[in-house]
């Protein structure tokens, strides 16, 4: 089973090839403390790094290459850790320790690049524009990774049943990277990585 976001330029992959084992979610806080450490860091440069790109993109209309993989690399690990822990739960696989692309991880992300941005629009977007989006993403994320929203209580329910069935409801899948993929989509966009406006639905 694989959902992935194909269309709009931010990129969304999450696979579930097979089951979780029953019972490891039950220890996969603990498992993720390496990756919660190293992503508090990350996420500090991540948004000096988009300050950085905000002052690049008024004055050139550009958004450094360089600062755009970083940033890439950054929502790309987070998922990762997020598909394997409590934002979906999807896979015992550990996450690696790494930025870049991995086609042989079952979660990945994408964002292309874009060769010019909007200056006009770098200055709206990641707070006036996106508001009805930051909304939606507070219901389904809570106050972030385990927060309480909707992404980790289905994901939970959907453990609960592969601890009793062996089977990961297939419909809470779908339903759980959709709000992920609507997650990650905005944070591209709110982070001036994108002038293409967030769709509003799940779905590809």
């Amino acid at each position: 089973m694989v959902q992935e976001q194909t269309y709009y330029p931010v990129n969304v992959r999450g696979e579930l090839t097979k089951p979780p084992a029953r019972g490891w979610w039950l220890l996969k806080w603990l498992l993720g403390i390496p990756h919660y450490i190293i992503l508090a860091f990350l996420w500090i440069a991540f948004v000096v790094v988009a300050i950085i790109a905000f002052f690049a993109i008024l004055f050139t209309g550009k958004y450094p290459k360089g600062l755009f993989k970083f940033n890439t690399g950054v929502l790309r690990w987070t998922w990762r850790v997020g598909f394997y822990s409590y934002q979906a739960l999807g896979t015992d696989k550990y996450p690696p320790f790494s930025l870049k692309p991995d086609d042989d991880y079952p979660a990945d992300l994408k964002i292309e690049y874009p060769e010019r941005l909007s200056r006009g629009l770098v200055l709206v977007k990641w707070w006036l524009l996106a508001i009805p989006h930051y909304i939606i993403v507070g219901i389904f994320q809570g106050s972030g990774e385990n927060g309480g929203g909707l992404v980790f209580i289905l994901a939970i329910i959907a453990s609960i049943a592969l601890l009793f069935t062996g089977k990961y409801p297939g419909d809470i899948f779908k339903l759980v990277v959709g709000m992920n993929r609507w997650t990650y989509r905005v944070a591209a966009y709110a982070s001036l990585m994108t002038d293409q406006y967030p769709p509003f639905r799940l779905w590809d």
